[in-house]
């Protein structure tokens, strides 16, 4: 039965609506997903965090009862040096660990326990030496052998192992959480990719039946008036155009629809220079007297921007959304790849990828590199480097030359301080931490971005061992300091 206008339009509509519906559903359910995903991932990585102070505190207690035994049994100094080197740490390790189990309420009588623990361990190591400093080596002993250091350690032991597994228990179920919801924004994103194709499949057989009615009709058109020329070549100027356009109707539906995201952006844009063009009709012309007219008028005017602007940006989240997520996923799951670096060729060959940008504005990036050679993972550097000197370009003062000042040096516990100084416009004081959240950004949104990439670099610098703090100013400018492990490798030891 041959398909009339009508029925086209209708059918046409029918199947458009239902793709609609189907890519809001994929919208919304994935960024239900991709947030929820975000929960685990915060959780995880709290958990990894826990988990790492925890490791780090009991590392430099057992380094602490290492330099004491050491030193009880020789008497040399010699063999404090782990003692001294872990005691001034300690303190710093403890507050940290009591910050970051805060989190977790259940660990509060753990916690005391172990706070309690640890001051009588150091409190024993401290008697012992200083009496074996004395000279009194037999009184010192003799209070080794009371045991009192050893149940302090064998409890802080026990203690230790307690939270240890309780992170990592808490890190599984963050992993088998993630890749439950990655496994739904998987079937999500089949269900609805098969919907669109039904679709496009639907409009493309509609469209195809409907060109071929209409070729059978010119046939029997011709057939029927073959003695009137001039009517034929008329009747034929028609529907050759009618399928001209049924034609490029079909283009659309087939080869737009295929990437319904891309060509819903499309189409947004061409909408709007579209309402531009009936705006400026509506206001070329009046009839206040027909309340039609004045509908008519609205939607033009009102209705149909606000839709478009909707639709626009309801896309552009989504696209936004599902690149970033992929990007931390894709990052956490990179194997690092521990090597001896030179940190001045590193920052050098980071600094002169913005140079130009810097250099044509009158402006300057230089650095000063104190530190010897480290082992890290070098493409985890350069992309923390990248991103940061690429905000300082981003960001800066229009005002005045952007200048840029890269510095490494050493820090204690064998770590390595890097500052990324510039004098760019600066980050209010309430914004210092929302800058390092994902899909968050701070100040004058007077550049392109998602919000992800300092984000990024957080994430990037913590899966080195390290830290990002940021120290600004509004109308100043801007200091990040990087703080991380000269050897990757104790690192990555640390956290098996």
């Amino acid at each position: 039965m041959p398909i009339s206008g009508n029925a086209l339009v209708r059918s046409t509509a029918a199947l458009l609506l239902v793709g609609l519906l189907a890519l809001a559903a994929i919208v919304g359910t994935t960024i239900w997903l991709v947030e929820r995903n975000q929960v685990y991932f915060d959780q995880g990585l709290q958990a990894r965090i826990a988990r790492s102070a925890t490791v780090n505190l009991r590392n430099a207690l057992q380094n602490a009862e290492t330099g004491q035994r050491g030193f009880l049994l020789t008497g040399e100094e010699r063999y404090l040096e782990p003692y001294n080197d872990a005691l001034p740490q300690i303190p710093d390790l403890l507050e940290r660990f009591n910050t970051v189990q805060k989190s977790y309420p259940e660990a509060a009588a753990s916690v005391a326990a172990l706070n309690a623990g640890v001051a009588d361990k150091l409190s024993e190591l401290a008697e012992t030496i200083a009496l074996t400093r004395a000279g009194k080596r037999d009184e010192a002993m003799a209070i080794v052998e009371t045991d009192r250091g050893k149940d302090a350690m064998d409890e802080a032991r026990t203690l230790f192992d307690g939270i240890i597994t309780a992170a990592d228990d808490r890190i599984v179920t963050g992993i088998e959480d993630q890749r439950g919801s990655t496994n739904a924004l998987r079937w999500v994103t089949i269900i609805g990719a098969f919907v669109i194709f039904v679709v496009v499949g639907g409009s493309a057989v509609t469209v195809m039946a409907y060109t071929r009615d209409i070729a059978k009709a010119r046939a029997d058109l011709e057939a029927a008036n073959a003695g009137l020329e001039d009517r034929v070549r008329e009747r034929t100027d028609d529907l050759g155009k009618a399928n001209e356009e049924i034609q490029r109707f079909a283009y659309i539906v087939t080869h737009d629809l295929r990437a319904p995201l891309v060509n819903i952006m499309g189409f947004t844009a061409e909408l709007e220079g579209t309402v531009g063009t009936l705006q400026a009709y509506m206001n070329g012309h009046d009839d206040g007297d027909d309340p039609r007219w004045n509908d008519a008028r609205l939607a033009a005017t009102e209705d149909l921007p606000e839709a478009i602007g909707f639709i626009r940006s309801s896309t552009r989240k989504m696209d936004g959304l599902i690149n970033a997520i992929l990007k931390i996923s894709r990052e956490g799951r990179r194997q690092l790849r521990p090597e001896q670096l030179d940190l001045n060729d590193v920052i050098e060959t980071s600094t002169a990828a913005v140079h130009h940008q810097i250099s044509e504005n009158g402006g300057s990036v230089t650095s000063d590199v104190k530190v010897p050679r480290i082992i890290s993972d070098k493409l985890s550097l350069e992309q923390i480097l990248g991103n940061l000197l690429d905000n300082a370009v981003k960001y800066q003062d229009t005002a005045r030359p952007l200048t840029i000042m890269v510095r490494a040096a050493l820090a204690a516990g064998n770590r390595i301080l890097i500052d990324v100084q510039d004098n760019g416009r600066g980050i209010a004081s309430t914004d210092h931490e929302r800058v390092f959240e994902l899909f968050r950004r701070s100040g004058a949104q007077s550049q392109p971005g998602e919000g992800i990439g300092l984000a990024h670099v957080r994430t990037m610098v913590r899966s080195l061992g390290g830290e990002i703090t940021l120290v600004s100013e509004l109308g100043t400018g801007t200091t990040f300091t990087i703080s991380l492990p000269r050897d990757l490798r104790n690192y990555v030891g640390s956290v098996q």
